[in-house]
This record gives C-alpha cells, sequence and structure tokens, in this order.
C-alpha cells in the first residue's frame, strides 16, 4: 500500500519535476541568451548613436570676418568652452571678407547652420532662426567675450561639501525608481511563462492526471515556485555577466552609484524577496486565469486587465515615492500587488527595517489567499469536483417543488 503524500511533499515533487524539466531543456539556455543580446545591441548602438549625436549636434556657423577679426572670435569660444559645465559653443567656421551669407547657406560641401556677418562692426546672424533661438544667446555671449579682449574670467572658491540633504534625498529617489521598474520589468517578463506552461499541460491532459493523484494546491503551489526558482536562477545569470561586464568595461560606475538609506547589502536581499513576493502574487493570479483558459488566445484576453493594473499600480507606487507616509504611499505599501514596488522605494528612502518584515509577512499572506482561491475555482469550474450545479434560479425551484 502507497502512502499518499500531503500537500507540501507533493508541491516539493511537481516543483521538482518542471524546474528540473525546464532548466535541463536545450529551451533554457535560449532563454538565456534571449535577454543578452538586447543588452548588448543597446549597449552597441547607444555608443555609436552618443558618438554620431556628438558628431552632428553641434551647430556649425560661419564668421564672415578677417583673419584677425576670427582669431579673437576663435579665442573666446576655446576660453567659454574651456569653462567646467558650460554649454557647448557652436563650431565656427571662417568665410572670407566678401562672401555672400545665401551662397554659404547654400553650400553642400560645407553645410552650416548660420552666417555671422561683420562680427564687430554691425554683426547680422543669417539662418533659419528667429530672435529667441538658442544660438543668438550664444553668439551673443561670444561676441561680448571677443570684445572685452584677454581680460580672465573671474574665479570663484568652491568648498566642496561630500552630502547634503537635498542631493542625498535626490540620488535616493533615483534608486528608489530604478529598484520599481527594475522589479516590475522582471515581473512581467518572467511571470507570464505560468501561462504558457499550464495551457499546454491542459490541452495535453496531464494537469487533470496530476489533479486525480494530488491536491490542486499542491500543483499550483508546486509549479509557482518551480517557476520562481527558474527565474532567479536566470536572474543569477543575468546579474554575473552584467557584474563581470561592469567590473571589465566600468569599473567608476560602483563608485557613483547612489547608495540606498539601509545600504546595498540589505537592499539587494530586500530586492531579491520583494522579487519573489511580487512574482508569487502575480504568478498566482496568472495561474487562476490559466487554469480557466483554453487557448493562448483566451490567455491574453485574460491576462491583459491585471497587465494594465499592475502598470497603474506601478504608477501610483512611483507617485508615493516624493511622500511615502501621505495616503498615496500608505495606499501602495497596503495594496498586495503594489506593496512589493513600494516597499523598495521605501528600502532605498528610509534606513528602518521592521515595516519590511511587517510588509513580506502582509504580501506572503495574499500569496497564500490568491492560490487558494485559485486552486477552489480551479477545482470549481474546470475540473467540476462538486458535480453540476446548475443556475441559482434553478436549484430554487427545484427546492420549492
Amino acid at each position: 500500500m502507497t502512502r499518499r503524500l500531503n500537500k507540501l511533499q507533493a508541491a516539493f515533487v511537481i516543483a521538482r519535476r518542471d524546474y528540473t524539466a525546464t532548466v535541463l531543456s536545450r529551451s533554457f539556455l535560449f532563454f538565456l541568451l534571449g535577454p543578452l543580446f538586447p543588452i548588448l545591441l543597446g549597449v552597441l548602438f547607444g555608443g555609436i548613436g552618443a558618438k554620431v549625436a556628438s558628431d552632428s549636434e553641434r551647430t556649425r556657423v560661419a564668421v564672415i570676418a578677417a583673419p584677425a577679426d576670427y582669431a579673437r572670435l576663435s579665442a573666446a569660444a576655446s576660453d567659454l568652452n574651456a569653462l567646467p559645465g558650460s554649454p557647448q559653443l557652436p563650431d565656427l567656421r571662417p568665410a572670407l571678407p566678401g562672401a555672400a551669407p545665401a551662397d554659404l547657406l547654400r553650400a553642400s560641401d560645407k553645410p552650416v547652420t548660420a552666417v555671422l556677418s561683420d562680427p564687430f562692426g554691425q554683426p547680422s546672424l543669417s539662418g533659419k532662426i528667429g530672435s529667441g533661438d538658442p544660438l543668438v544667446g550664444q553668439m551673443r555671449l561670444l561676441l561680448d567675450r571677443a570684445r572685452s579682449g584677454s581680460a580672465p574670467i573671474a574665479q570663484i572658491q568652491v568648498e566642496e561639501v561630500r552630502q547634503t540633504a537635498g542631493a542625498t534625498r535626490n540620488a535616493r529617489e533615483v534608486t528608489a525608481r530604478a529598484g520599481q521598474a527594475l522589479l516590475f520589468l522582471l515581473t512581467l517578463l518572467l511571470s507570464g511563462m505560468l501561462l504558457s506552461q499550464l495551457i499546454e499541460e491542459k490541452s495535453n491532459k496531464v494537469i487533470e492526471v496530476l489533479a486525480a493523484a494530488v491536491p490542486v494546491e499542491s500543483i499550483f503551489i508546486g509549479k509557482l515556485f518551480a517557476m520562481l526558482a527558474m527565474s532567479l536562477t536566470g536572474i543569477a545569470v543575468w546579474l554575473s555577466v552584467a557584474m563581470g561586464f561592469l567590473v571589465l568595461f566600468a569599473p567608476s560606475l560602483f563608485s557613483v552609484l547612489p547608495v540606498p538609506a539601509v545600504g546595498w547589502p540589505v537592499f539587494l536581499a530586500l530586492g531579491a524577496l520583494y522579487y519573489a513576493m511580487s512574482y508569487l502574487l502575480i504568478g498566482a493570479a496568472f495561474l487562476g486565469i490559466g487554469a480557466q483558459a483554453s487557448t493562448a488566445r483566451e490567455v491574453q484576453i485574460l491576462s491583459m486587465p491585471i497587465t494594465m493594473a499592475q502598470v497603474g499600480l506601478l504608477l501610483l507606487a512611483n507617485f508615493a515615492i516624493s511622500d511615502p507616509h501621505g495616503s498615496l504611499g500608505v495606499a501602495a505599501a497596503a495594496f498586495p500587488l503594489s506593496s512589493p514596488f513600494a516597499m523598495i522605494s521605501r528600502a532605498a528612502l528610509a534606513d528602518a527595517v521592521l515595516p519590511h518584515l511587517a510588509a513580506l509577512l502582509w504580501q506572503g499572506l495574499w500569496v497564500a489567499l490568491i492560490l487558494k482561491l485559485a486552486a477552489a475555482w480551479f477545482r470549481r469550474s474546470v475540473l467540476n469536483s462538486g458535480g453540476p450545479r446548475g443556475r441559482w434560479w434553478k436549484r430554487k425551484v427545484a427546492a420549492a417543488a
């Protein structure tokens, strides 16, 4: 006589089966490589685009002036461009006195945006520009500097203060928003795989065979935690590749990253826990949806409201960053589906740890509740374990008869 497994043992067996079948398959390798190609292409084309933009964004201005006057303007431009944080002044191109501005503007071999004539007499600027164009102000500043000759630019004594309350708050808000965005993208990217797996097993009648052997709750728990473990495996691989890339090519980035209020070790640990909770919450809801759908088309129709609701909840949690203890912040932290996003931002802004323990317990309670409801819904509507149940008015008529 075989001993029947309890719910946790059955869930562990199903989780081990799904995790092993997924991770040891050839398709999992392509799953790991999938996000790396867009990242590498983005870095490559981003660098190329930045170089092209830096080469093309600088405005070119032709200067109709004598060589000595052009030299004065060029020297003034060099002085102003050397100032820390100064805006990039136009790229000046010399033109001989007597040249026609219209001809210079139409020349295709050496294209220019505008033409400056008679800079130290009655200066005029020709081109497709208006009186309020920033180029006009830049040229006025350049002419003023050139007329002042070699007078030195005033020096300012700088006293550096490494930390200020405003700068620290702004930096931590950047960390909070980045943490929310990364958490949201990873959850949506990886939780949708539950739907396709459940639809496949429903079409192959595997889910009915499992439901006949073990409780439905064990099936849902096992599948959910198996896919969570698979997603964490993928994230660990991606994180290792990203860290190696940063160490090799951008080691200085670690020194400029804004440090969260709880510190990086605690923040990363809370990030992993909140990702797990966010995945379990969304995954449990997706399991309930996938259990009702029979085709991929039905899955897309049914999952769209949850996806759009998640975008709204992310926006709610994002707005709550500026006032985490206000009404929006408390609502975002209390609502289970937005709670992971709101709390990861609090980890970046405040150093208190006890609220995170309470939030994790609260989110875990909702994971159990959603799984319970999804399993009961699946058992009632798909497996019909309770037998056929007529409409309420038919039952009432039958009872009266």
